[in-house]
């Protein structure tokens, strides 16, 4: 599974100094899970891509939770290969400090509306085009995306595509809380804090959503 943010605001590597990864490295985090990979094939001045790639073990997660052989069953179908909560539990662990929104040393930039290009594949899109559509373009994201076909046909995951003017931590924001939620299946979170969670990466613009009941009900899926 992997996003990508990138950007073509002038100069474009910016974006390294937003997501406090340097464009010139590659970022490895280990995760509860297994591998966060953070780099950026493309970084000039007129175009900045990052991506965060997410290796997930199956085998390794269920050892490690001391999951039934139920769960373990879930875990090794196409599941740890879907852009699902892992996806956003490792965002809040490579990019943490990016999604606050605070830079002490250049708070104006941290501050602005940028050109930015969010991609997220394979999505598991539980409710279809539409539902995907009414999570997304209510907070200004142009969406775009594509059925990922599987053996037999066309398959419940999707190519998503989102295009538009946004903070970057406001658009990280948007990926952490709405990913879990058109996935629709059991997180791989269950804690007491995950109120607390949605509440600090929702703040307004969950507040105003048109769909903010079907999101915090999904989000918070099968907690405690």
């Amino acid at each position: 599974m992997f996003l990508s943010i990138a950007t073509t605001h002038r100069p474009a590597t910016d974006l390294g100094f937003l997501l406090m990864k340097h464009p010139e490295r590659v970022h490895e985090v280990d995760l509860s899970f297994g591998k966060g990979v953070l780099l950026y094939p493309e970084a000039n001045e007129d175009r900045c891509e990052a991506v965060l790639m997410i290796d997930v073990d199956p085998v390794g997660l269920v050892r490690g939770r001391g999951m039934s052989e139920g769960m373990l069953d879930q875990y090794v179908n196409d599941r740890p290969y879907a852009a699902t909560s892992f996806l956003s539990v490792a965002l809040n662990r490579v990019l943490r400090t990016a999604m606050t929104g605070v830079s002490r040393e250049r708070p104006e930039l941290a501050a602005a509306w940028l050109p930015l290009e969010l991609r997220v594949t394979p999505l598991p899109a539980r409710g279809g085009e539409a539902l995907v559509r009414s999570l997304f373009e209510p907070l200004g994201w142009a969406v775009g995306l594509e059925r990922i076909e599987g053996p037999g046909g066309a398959s419940r995951y999707v190519d998503l595509k989102l295009t538009g003017q946004m903070r970057v931590a406001d658009a990280l924001a948007h990926l952490y809380v709405l990913i879990p939620v058109l996935d629709d299946e059991k997180h791989y979170w269950v804690g007491d804090d995950e109120v607390e969670k949605l509440l600090a990466r929702g703040g307004a613009w969950l507040a105003g959503h048109p769909q903010k009941e079907l999101i915090a009900k999904r989000y918070l899926k099968n907690r405690g």
